[in-house]
């Protein structure tokens, strides 16, 4: 197998337990599916307080299981909540199955991980005043500014690596919106904090013209 069929599936299994697992159970007790970036993973905002760190799953900042090799059926046996998807919130949906073995190789998480640690602080340094959600239908991060969306994706089937994008409701043209939703540039041509962050400012003044 590939690094890059390892991280394909990382993600889509990471998906699927953000999806099944953290915001489902969230939902049915706490009415809302946000979830967000912590360091080397992902969280709940309200209860149940789980989280995702590399490949292992947390429930009140205690481990209690590793994801790898495990199910979500398993993994929610031991966190003590019914697995499920947000119903009634949203259509698109995973198609993983709970009962089926998860692949979660810790390298490639923490590469997926990293990509919204720097996309949270490029956001919060873009908008002061907005906070970035990591939301769990299309498992991407971001945040919306005078009806453009900004954000971080871990990859999907356009772009298979993360990536940020700048996604203005209204079609704009011109050599910055290089996709058929407006820009993106992947976290690796990017390459550090500074040069996300200038790529959403340049993406705010593009749409602004």
């Amino acid at each position: 197998m590939t690094s890059i069929d390892d991280y394909r599936q990382t993600r889509e299994s990471l998906h699927a337990v953000a999806e099944q697992l953290l915001a489902g159970p969230e939902y049915a007790r706490s009415k809302t599916i946000r979830l967000i970036p912590v360091p080397g993973g992902f969280a709940t905002v309200q209860e149940p307080r789980l989280a995702v760190r590399a490949d292992v799953l947390l429930l009140d900042d205690l481990p209690i299981g590793k994801l790898d090799g495990a199910t979500i059926a398993e993994l929610a046996t031991a966190a003590g909540v019914e697995p499920g998807m947000p119903e009634g919130v949203y259509a698109s949906r995973t198609t993983f199955d709970p009962n089926a073995p998860l692949f979660v190789d810790a390298r490639q998480s923490r590469i997926l991980t990293s990509a919204y640690g720097l996309g949270d602080a490029a956001l919060r340094a873009l908008a002061p005043d907005r906070t970035p959600v990591l939301w769990p239908e299309h498992f991407d991060l971001g945040i919306d500014i005078d009806e453009v969306n900004y954000g971080v994706s871990p990859g999907d089937a356009l772009i298979g690596e993360p990536y940020a994008y700048v996604g203005p409701w209204r079609p704009r043209t011109g050599d910055f919106w290089n996709q058929s939703f407006g820009a993106a540039r992947t976290i690796a041509e990017l390459g550090d904090l500074d040069a996300l962050t200038e790529f959403f400012r340049e993406g705010r003044r593009r749409a602004a013209e």
